[in-house]
């Protein structure tokens, strides 16, 4: 995405200056997950979005702030994720609770939200302050779904893809509908945009959760299985239980056996469950692709294409 590179790498530079915090432990604890990297995809769509939408194909400077928010909002998000879900690494490095503690990690984690609320209402602007606002109170709801759901093999694929988007797609949908607000648009590219964003953020959490099952610790940013061990069910799991009952003794048994979780990976890959997941997640991209290629066909829409096309790729 040679068009955003330069927008891209001042990113990372304000990043850092905006998470600039008095103490030295919070400083360090938010730190350490920015420095882990990431391929930044949040950021990069806001700035592709605002070329497509803006006169001249330029980028705000509200809206390159609009990124920059997005990106911690989503960092506080993993720093939480990472001491409910009890995983120890993030991105092939140590998680935050590992080298501090779990109290410590969620006040990061709490810091970076707080630091991004901060900024948000900066922007001046109450409508993109609802919109993205909406996104900490999905990520809250989504946790708890989750929570409420955990080893509870009665879980549809409705309830599944309805706690994937208050976790994942509420993000991404949210904030290209924010970058359209900034630049003045009326609602229904408002809407487009917000649809684009959550059927792109849904085949992105679907996929993840493919490579829950079959991918290897590096591509996913966290160890593979994991979903399993905390009993969190996802669309290759659940659309595996009918066809293989001892799954769902494995379930109940909350995967307690050493082999529990390298077992129920194997069964799982026995039936055309990862398959159903990928038609579902595919479904879903190219709802996403449609309302670009259908109504938005500029120069860097392409670029924007190119970014659910690599997403999909993970699983192909």
């Amino acid at each position: 995405m040679k068009s955003i590179e330069n927008e891209l790498g001042k990113l990372d530079e304000n990043l850092n200056r905006m998470i600039a915090a008095e103490n030295p432990i919070l400083y360090s604890a938010a730190e350490q997950l920015f420095n882990a990297g990431g391929k930044r995809i949040r950021p990069a769509i806001i700035f592709l979005v605002s070329k497509i939408i803006n006169k001249n194909n330029e980028i705000s400077t509200e809206q390159k702030r609009l990124a920059e928010i997005t990106e911690i909002i989503h960092t506080a998000s993993l720093v939480h994720d990472d001491v409910v879900d009890h995983c120890d690494t993030r991105r092939g490095i140590d998680a935050v609770h590992t080298i501090f503690n779990n109290k410590v990690a969620i006040l990061a984690g709490d810091f970076l939200f707080a630091q991004s609320s901060w900024y948000l209402a900066n922007l001046n602007n109450l409508s993109v302050v609802k919109t993205i606002s909406k996104i900490i109170t999905d990520f809250a709801e989504g946790e708890v779904k989750q929570g409420m759901k955990s080893f509870d093999r009665q879980i549809s694929v409705e309830e599944y893809i309805d706690k994937s988007f208050y976790k994942t797609a509420s993000l991404i949908a949210c904030s290209c509908k924010a970058t359209t607000i900034l630049s003045n648009h009326e609602k229904d590219i408002q809407n487009d945009f917000y649809l684009y964003g959550k059927h792109l953020g849904l085949a992105f959490q679907i996929i993840d959760d493919i490579l829950d099952i079959t991918g290897i610790s590096k591509d996913l940013g966290k160890p593979s299985g994991l979903d399993l061990k905390n009993g969190n069910l996802t669309a290759p799991l659940i659309l595996a239980l009918n066809e293989k009952s001892e799954l769902k003794k494995m379930i109940n048994q909350e995967f307690q056996f050493k082999h529990d979780i390298t077992k129920a990976i194997h069964t799982i890959k026995q039936t055309n469950a990862i398959q159903k997941s990928k038609d579902i997640a595919e479904e879903h991209m190219q709802l996403s692709i449609q309302i670009l290629r259908e109504r938005y066909i500029y120069k860097y829409s392409t670029e924007l294409l190119s970014i659910n096309q690599n997403i999909l790729d993970r699983i192909n």
